[in-house]
């Protein structure tokens, strides 16, 4: 077993600090860094591993605090309508990194070990806010490439730390198959600083991510940086450092919890005292809903089904943006948002052009910030899992249309850290009013045979676009 090293052996290893200039096609290198405040915003991106809707308050009542995401909520807007294209892991983050639907870039599901993952074609965030003199990070879980040319020091990333894929595709982990082959590794800037990741290293990832980010702030607050910390947790296994172990009195779960909202006190305080807090974009939220199958070890949402599936209990993650002076602190929103919109949207507060690649998303900061009588841009946003295309959002998010698949539903949850029971299920065609119905309880086709028709008409064509040509 590798000894665990201390915080400063760590740096030590991993030679923290050192950039790593890129070249890459993926989008123009055209400098514009007029926006329309004059100054070019940070920004903070924290995206958890399957954390519920109601995991933390303000948005749930769990039984654990979490004070930290409370101060953000209160400080911030929660947008309780904010969704992902589809909940599983590694098609969420190449969603939110892009600006893609899964089904344009093949990014599907969640890919394993050693994988190529993400066509190096399609440019993520950091290489288009680089082009604009961003200094960029990710500390955390990547999961949308496992070779050298798809690893974030390939995709625009100046310097990074984490897992390059679940923590539970590991040898120890109950359940699982055919890792023994694949150790699970620690990288650092493009090394392994650990070959085989222990139980006791899992206790420290989510301390490490946070070191790091706090120590990439400090050093970097005087020109305008972008850091993302996807973190492993709540993914299971979980664990937490043993400053948090038993301090939720609700088990293992609530610990977990409690030290991500550690880690955010930690990040937000961090920002506070390098003086950028006021000119800080921090978004919040998780990559998919709960992984309901492991009960006790899983987290909780309202909304129908879970994750792995394309009803809200999958799709719907809880989201908080802060960014002082521009986003109305203390305030809700029931304005639909998707992953797919991050990046034009930070593209337009850098004044940076979009990539040369197509992408799906577009610009809301309008609608987020809540100017005037904004309205979502986009005629629908679709939804699949895997590489099954199961339905569409008007725009607004006020309908939603499953076209028929299947899809799995819970039997019986596990228990500490032991996987439940699915069985399979099929929808057929159907329509919910989500604004009167957002659990998607009553099928209402056949009252809005004309809404009904519309939204087939675009599923039909998006269907065509992405899923049908490729048969060809």
């Amino acid at each position: 077993m590798n000894p665990i090293p201390s915080r400063r052996d760590f740096l030590k290893i991993a030679g923290l600090g050192t950039l790593v200039e890129l070249t890459f096609s993926g989008c123009t290198t055209q400098m514009n860094a007029t926006t329309e405040t004059g100054k070019r915003p940070n920004i903070v991106v924290i995206f958890l591993d399957d954390s519920g809707w109601a995991d933390f308050k303000p948005f749930g009542k769990p039984s654990y605090d979490t004070p930290n995401v409370k101060q953000l909520a209160a400080e911030g807007c929660c947008f309780h309508n904010f969704h992902v294209p589809q909940a599983v892991c590694s098609a969420s983050r190449g969603a939110l990194l892009t600006g893609c639907y899964p089904e344009r870039t093949k990014l599907v599901g969640a890919h394993g070990p050693r994988v190529r993952g993400m066509d190096p074609k399609w440019a993520t965030i950091a290489q288009v806010l680089k082009t604009t003199g961003y200094q960029t990070a990710v500390f955390g879980k990547w999961h949308i490439g496992d070779e050298t040319d798809t690893r974030p020091p390939a995709r625009g990333f100046d310097e990074s730390c984490g897992l390059m894929y679940s923590n539970d595709m590991w040898r120890f982990h109950p359940g699982t198959r055919g890792f023994d082959k694949f150790p699970l590794q620690f990288w650092e800037n493009g090394k392994i600083t650990i070959e085989d990741v222990s139980r006791e290293h899992q206790e420290h990832l989510t301390t490490w991510y946070t070191e790091h980010a706090v120590d990439f702030i400090k050093r970097k607050k005087d020109k305008p940086f972008f850091l993302y910390i996807p973190h492993s947790m709540p993914h299971v296994p979980i664990f937490c450092s043993s400053k948090f172990r038993g301090k939720s009195g609700t088990g293992l779960y609530g610990d977990v919890m409690m030290e991500i909202d550690w880690s955010v006190g930690q990040i937000m305080n961090t920002l506070k005292k390098a003086g950028v807090e006021d000119n800080t974009l921090v978004i919040f939220s998780s990559d998919n809903g709960p992984w309901i199958s492991y009960g006790n070890h899983a987290g909780k949402t309202p909304y129908r089904e879970a994750k792995g599936t394309g009803f809200d209990g999958g799709t719907r993650s809880a989201c908080i943006m802060k960014y002082p002076g521009k986003i109305i602190p203390g305030t809700v929103s029931q304005k639909m948002i998707c992953t797919i919109d991050i990046l034009p949207t930070l593209a337009h507060l850098a004044g940076a052009r979009l990539p040369e690649n197509p992408i799906d998303g577009k610009n809301l900061w309008d609608l987020i910030t809540g100017r005037g009588d904004t309205t979502n841009p986009h005629e629908y946003y679709a939804f699949s899992t895997g590489n099954t295309f199961e339905g569409l959002f008007s725009g607004d998010g006020r309908w939603k249309l499953h076209v028929p698949h299947q899809y799995r539903s819970l039997v019986k949850a596990g228990n500490d850290g032991q996987p439940g029971i699915y069985e399979q299920k099929r929808i057929g065609l159907s329509l919910f009013d989500m604004e009167n119905d957002p659990l998607e309880t009553t099928n209402v086709i056949d009252k809005y045979p004309e809404i009904t028709s519309r939204l087939q008409v675009l599923a039909n064509k998006h269907r065509e676009k992405f899923y049908d040509a490729s048969k060809h």
